[in-house]
């Protein structure tokens, strides 16, 4: 195979790779003890990070980290979002309510819940796909702590695109009063030689401008310098998950027939406060794209199930 067409190759199995890890991966975090530690655990990293939360750009209660390391990629969210906790343990508990989430960022293009204890999801780089374009994962899904102050929801798969392995998905949850939810959003996933080749590739590409959230430096007239490369990668789908169940949550209060348009639009907006990061296609081209794939039953139980 000719050089120039190895490398576009990888690139695409690279940008595949770099979208299908980030839907799947979820940091493997030990299960807590209970709900009264779980809580009392969430809340204390979510008040340790206060100062962070008042420094980094985003203009509210959220503070965004990453790693790569040791064959590791990982990333995490720390928000507050206003909604009761109980509105949101109701919300996220069952894995058919989690592909309505997972199913709002423009690279998933189908998710099924097969029954109480696992769901399928089908990644592609593009807006549309054959099915040989198409990477589909599957989870066992887990609800590891319910109570009245604590819940933590995991999703593992033990297994992904080119060697990739491990792949954990973990959302904690505990109230911060009456109105507001502490949210932890966790992703993590080993990756292999063969998915760093092709991740380089991807970023050497098409990725080659893209940034993440963090701030590693400053250039010479005082911008910030984002962090780029796998780090980058993990940090702008841990962004667009973590959108995505805010959009979910908050289009729980539109009535029944208007949700989807309403979760739609809001997780659009929410991508477009970060353009840098965060920006694909335009509000038209994703609606239609997401209407289509509705359309042919992109998130629903799977038959027979």
């Amino acid at each position: 195979m000719p050089r120039s067409r190895s490398i576009r190759l990888f690139a695409f199995i690279g940008a595949l790779l770099a979208h299908a890890a980030a839907a799947a991966a979820f940091a493997a975090i030990p299960a807590s003890e209970g709900s009264r530690e779980g809580s009392a655990a969430l809340r204390a990293q979510f008040e340790a990070m206060r100062p962070d939360m008042k420094a980094n750009g985003f203009g509210r209660p959220l503070n965004l980290v990453s790693h790569d390391g040791d064959h590791l990629l990982k990333g995490d969210v720390y928000a507050l979002v206003a909604h009761p906790f109980g509105d949101v343990e109701r919300a996220l508990q069952q894995p058919d309510q989690w592909c309505q989430v997972l199913v709002l960022p423009f690279n998933v293009k189908r998710c099924e819940a097969r029954d109480s204890a696992a769901l399928s999801m089908f990644i592609a780089r593009k807006t549309e796909s054959t099915a040989a374009q198409t990477f589909r994962i599957d989870f066992r899904f887990g609800v590891e702590s319910l109570g009245e102050d604590f819940m933590r929801i995991g999703l593992r798969a033990e297994s992904g695109p080119l060697g990739t392995r491990d792949y954990h998905i973990a959302l904690e949850a505990t109230p911060a009063d009456p109105g507001h939810t502490i949210i932890h959003l966790s992703y993590a996933y080993r990756y292999g030689m063969m998915s760093q080749l092709a991740m380089q590739a991807y970023l050497s590409t098409v990725g080659a401008h893209k940034v993440g959230f963090s701030v590693e430096g400053r250039d010479t007239e005082g911008g910030p310098i984002f962090v780029g490369g796998m780090r980058g990668v993990m940090e702008r789908n841990t962004m667009r998950y973590f959108l995505a169940i805010e959009a979910y949550l908050d289009s729980l209060a539109v009535a029944p027939p208007g949700r989807e348009d309403a979760r739609l639009a809001e997780w659009f907006d929410a991508s477009e406060r970060y353009p840098r990061q965060l920006h694909e296609m335009e509000r038209e081209e994703y609606v239609a794209m997401k209407h289509r794939e509705l359309a042919r039953g992109c998130c629903r139980m799977a038959e027979g199930s």
